[in-house]
């Protein structure tokens, strides 16, 4: 390895920086010069945690764009059913009907089938693989001080079973059938039998092919980012000196590794009552008037595995995003973060009541109303350490030097999201209540708010804040501003009024409402829905032109810590390579947020505790 440019330090932290016996400019050692050369083995078969990362994240950005799409098919069909889409016969075939007077409609297969592959892949493919896996990997090693995973090739594997999942997925949307429209939970019997309809047959085997493809990839990802959590922190790195993203994305993991292999035995059973006429879901079922010889099964047993999977899995998406939020907002607002062992303790108690809410899904399914209250409690206590969390950002921000760029903005508006979402999760965590809105928009309009939107603004926050670090270049920040304030209208534009929808009984997944003549005025404020969905799909667009106009034009990274931040991937040098750090790993001696102490405005994780330090962590 070349020996280090000494230069004289201008700051404190550089000297310190020096010390570990490096310069800005990396020498690659870990791979050699095949590493560095062969564009088959940097580029897409890496084991470098870096690259694999920024693999996790394209990928979910086109499959973000491709799920978006999909929901502005089908809201169009909403807010304008009398309008003819004819226009898009040439792009989706015989899914589009002409009528006699030559107006295109979508069919109704095809709506169910929209409705049920754009929940599939925003929840699975974009804010559980996208997220965790974009940030999970780039910052874990580099927040730890690693030079990469604890397995690379496992990590590597990870993505590319992600990679297989999403290309089974994507080639269900050619069958001649269609893909699966049973919708994104895929409850029996539509699901369990392939007779039931078209999106039952070949469409639902490719998706059940492709998520449990989607459970090995987060199964092996999810050991590895355990394992190095564990074994793989630098000296001095104790768990309560970890930056609160890691917290995060350690406990992710462990959900994760707990609750998906529940969902892989669902899909199990259902692949045999498919296959080969078990009853694990079905019993009493006709179809044309003739009865099946399916006997004693139970489509409640699905939704009670389906639900132990599918409420942590709303806790494997938003942990990672508050994690990024924490430290955005810490950075940017110049202020340690506010109760550190708080938000830890905080996480932990999210992690484990998520376990025990699952069955607040099904109050309408015919469970024993004692075992209701049971599920009505624990879900109304769970947003104890969610507000707790709400309370720590707020006064983190408070009487803080904010700076007001996308990444805090974005952290600020994942705070605004998360608040106003989480609120109507009380009311439906009412099993009461949720008699009169169970299965209508109100619902739509809760976990779009607090989970999807909320989870993209700690997307967006991080992607902006670390975008140096993935590309070492910024993005625009006229252009980022931008994006967020249409993305915040827009998005409360797109979903607040469907609060509204759901109060007046108008349910969710319905093709149409013309045959409902109480929810006929309801019209304009559909076409307000779905024009506001198209223009707040514009400002995503932006945000691509951006990201990848900025990869390549972006203003160049030209000191290792533009952010004046104190955790140690801001110490790796401006040129990063396979290893992060060509000499020692750095030593660390305090916890990652000691801004605006003893006058001073930040102090790096490395820098050694002094004798007259006000407090020392």
């Amino acid at each position: 390895m070349a020996s280090a440019v000494l230069t004289a330090p201008a700051t404190r932290e550089d000297a310190l920086i020096q010390e570990l016996g490096y310069d800005d400019h990396f020498h690659e050692h870990h791979h050699g010069d095949k590493y560095q050369s062969n564009f088959i083995f940097h580029y897409i078969f890496s084991q470098d945690h870096k690259m694999i990362a920024k693999q996790f994240l394209i990928t979910g950005m086109m499959w973000a764009l491709i799920g978006a799409m999909m929901s502005l098919v089908f809201r169009m069909q909403l807010g304008f059913p009398e309008e003819s889409i004819a226009w898009m016969k040439p792009f989706l075939g015989k899914w589009i009907a002409i009528n006699s007077e030559g107006v295109g409609s979508l069919t109704q297969d095809f709506y169910y089938a929209l409705v049920t592959m754009h929940g599939t892949i925003l929840v699975f493919f974009v804010l559980t693989a996208g997220l965790s896996g974009t940030f999970s990997n780039l910052l874990i090693p580099l927040m730890i001080g690693a030079r990469d995973m604890a397995s690379p090739l496992l990590n590597m594997l990870s993505y590319w079973f992600f990679f297989i999942s999403g290309s089974v997925m994507f080639a269900s949307l050619f069958l001649s059938t269609g893909p699966f429209a049973g919708g994104w939970v895929a409850y029996p019997p539509l699901s369990a039998l392939p007779q039931a309809m078209d999106g039952s047959g070949a469409g639902m085997t490719l998706w059940t092919v492709s998520l449990v493809l989607f459970v090995v990839s987060v199964l092996l990802g999810g050991i590895n980012y355990i394992t190095t959590v564990l074994n793989l922190r630098t000296k001095g790195m104790s768990m309560w000196r970890l930056p609160l993203p890691i917290w995060a994305f350690f406990i992710t993991a462990i959900i994760g590794l707990l609750s998906f292999p529940v969902l892989t035995s669902a899909f199990f059973l259902m692949i045999l009552d498919r296959s080969v006429g078990t009853s694990f879901y079905l019993s009493d079922i006709y179809i044309g008037g003739q009865a099946l010889d399916h006997v004693g099964g139970s489509p409640i047993l699905y939704q009670h595995l389906f639900w132990f999977l599918g409420h942590p899995e709303v806790y494997i998406i938003i942990l990672p995003a508050m994690g990024i939020v924490s430290e955005v907002l810490s950075v940017h607002s110049r202020k340690p973060i506010f109760g550190y062992k708080a938000m830890v303790f905080s996480i932990l108690a999210i992690a484990f009541l998520s376990f025990i809410v699952w069955a607040h899904h099904m109050f309408m399914s015919g469970v024993n109303p004692f075992i209701s209250n049971f599920f009505v409690i624990f879900t109304l206590i769970i947003a104890v350490p969610s507000a707790v969390k709400v309370f720590n950002w707020i006064a983190t921000l408070y009487g803080g030097n904010i700076r007001f760029n996308p990444a805090s903005l974005f952290g600020i508006g994942f705070v605004s999201m998360f608040i106003s979402g989480g609120l109507t999760g009380i009311w439906l965590g009412n099993s009461t209540l949720d008699i009169q809105l169970h299965d209508t928009y109100f619902v739509v309009a809760h976990f779009h708010i607090v989970m999807g939107v909320a989870a993209f603004f700690g997307m967006f926050a991080g992607v902006y804040h670390w975008f140096p670090k993935l590309y070492g270049r910024f993005m625009n920040e006229t252009l980022g501003k931008l994006h967020f304030w249409g993305t915040l209208i827009g998005a409360y534009a797109v979903f607040w009024p469907m609060h509204y929808l759901g109060m007046a009984g108008v349910p969710r997944r319905y093709y149409s409402f013309d045959a409902f003549q109480a929810f006929g005025h309801f019209d304009n404020l559909n076409k307000f829905i779905t024009i506001a969905a198209i223009i707040t799909f514009g400002f995503q667009i932006l945000f691509v032109i951006n990201f990848f106009y900025s990869i390549w034009r972006g203003r160049k990274l030209t000191e290792r810590n533009p952010y004046n931040a104190n955790t140690l991937e801001w110490t790796t040098p401006v040129e990063v390579g396979h290893g992060n750090w060509p000499g020692k790993l750095p030593t660390v001696q305090r916890w990652a947020y000691d801004y605006g102490k003893d006058g001073r405005e930040f102090i790096s994780q490395v820098e050694p505790v002094g004798e007259n330090e006000s407090v020392a962590h």
